[in-house]
């Protein structure tokens, strides 16, 4: 069986069936070298080698394909790229040196002095922290708005407004936002849609199939699974991706050989280990729900989630993370999380190890007060990544500090 470069799911190859998203996710993008090797090789090298000073010349151009050097071209980081555009059905993929480095090389690729960029309010605190005080400094002009708030979004568009960007599900608070309608809302004023599609990933949900143009990925989440590596990604059109990766080869944010390889061996149980994780996640939020010591449960599994019916209709599973909110404040938060044997403390997510953290004081410690008030961090909140260990020794873990409360 062959794969084509632009091989997608629903995508019919010559001598085979439509292939789907777990097959892709184990094949696609792997093209055998000449020792005909099952696994996908590593290329660990920073520079590759030609016939010819001719050859080198047509290569260095781009008038014949090729490898040239690492820091643009490498045949692991490639086929990882590959590997991804076809699961997110994308024309192509360029892989980067982390999630905040595809964020920062979009921007750079697509935007420039005096345009606009819309972002909802709910996202990453680093995300805010990389418009306001870097890319700010360059002329780029950020607005911010409620996530599931479409006539926000339709208000702070401009004529110079050229990019839409959104998290959803947010982070740490599962808010949504109907991605085909905003869709629709960017085309007709002219913008670009981006999605950072880290929390679901396209087992979960595909952004592009909804009318995004753009979507983002910390790799280092759920695309690995088993937090061993940085890395990030952007999917789309070729002719937005080509900018793209004019920005990755001459800046250098690029994703190492090594690090692609690891991404590749987590996408190949990617579908398994997200319908676990929303499992688990799905039986831990409709138990907190249950707890006399938790004021709310922001999970879009629930169908006291105000945006229930949204989640049904535009992903095919709800994820891992969710907030908490639990009586008390701060000090009731902390207690919760100090008294956890089980769970690792830390800010990241997107591990088979759950993890746990009080967002206002890590992941957004670094916003104002009144930025975290209006993206809704409150004191209480608690973030759960919930992982892939035995469902009763998590809540086990909790309820030792709950009962505290």
């Amino acid at each position: 069986m062959s794969f084509d470069d632009d091989l997608t799911p629903g995508l019919e190859t010559p001598g085979s069936e439509t292939l789907g998203l777990e097959t892709l996710a184990i094949r696609a993008g792997h093209e055998r070298t000449h020792e005909q090797e099952h696994a996908e090789p590593i290329f660990p090298t920073s520079s590759f080698v030609y016939g010819s000073a001719a050859e080198a010349a047509r290569k260095f151009k781009g008038e014949e394909p090729g490898n040239v050097y690492s820091r643009f071209t490498n045949p692991t980081v490639r086929t990882f790229e590959q590997r991804l555009a076809a699961l997110e059905g994308g024309e192509r993929c360029v892989a980067t040196s982390s999630g905040m480095a595809a964020i920062l090389s979009t921007v750079l690729a697509l935007l420039k002095a005096g345009d606009e960029v819309i972002v909802s309010r709910s996202v990453f605190g680093s995300t805010i922290a990389l418009f306001d005080k870097y890319l700010a400094k360059f002329g780029v002009v950020p607005r911010y708005v409620e996530l599931n708030d479409l006539a926000q979004w339709e208000a702070a568009i401009t004529p110079n407004t050229k990019l839409l960007f959104a998290e959803t599900p947010s982070n740490p608070l599962n808010e949504l936002v109907d991605v085909a309608a905003l869709a629709e809302l960017a085309h007709r004023h002219g913008a670009w849609l981006a999605i950072d599609n880290c929390f679901l990933t396209p087992a979960l949900q595909r952004p592009l199939d909804l009318g995004a143009d753009l979507v983002i990925h910390s790799a280092t989440k759920y695309l690995d699974g088993q937090g061993r590596a940085i890395g990030g990604a952007v999917v789309g059109r070729n002719e937005e991706l080509e900018q793209l990766y004019g920005v990755v080869r001459t800046c250098g944010p690029c994703m190492s050989p090594f690090n692609a390889w690891i991404f590749l061996k987590g996408l190949e149980t990617l579908s398994l280990r997200m319908h676990a994780h929303s499992r688990s996640a799905q039986a831990m939020a409709e138990w907190l729900e249950s707890q006399p010591a938790i004021e709310r449960v922001h999970y879009s599994g629930l169908e006291s989630h105000p945006q229930h019916a949204l989640a049904k209709r535009q992903q095919q599973g709800f994820g891992a993370v969710m907030g908490i909110e639990v009586k008390g404040g701060q000090a009731a938060a902390w207690k919760v999380i100090d008294n956890t044997r089980v769970m690792s403390i830390t800010g990241n997510l997107g591990d088979v190890k759950t993890t746990i953290t009080h967002p206002g004081t890590t992941t957004h410690g670094r916003l104002t007060d009144e930025q975290r008030a209006s993206a809704g961090i409150r004191d209480g909140l608690i973030r759960i990544a919930v992982g892939l260990e035995t469902l009763d020794d998590l809540k086990a873990d909790l309820e030792r500090g709950l009962r505290l409360l």
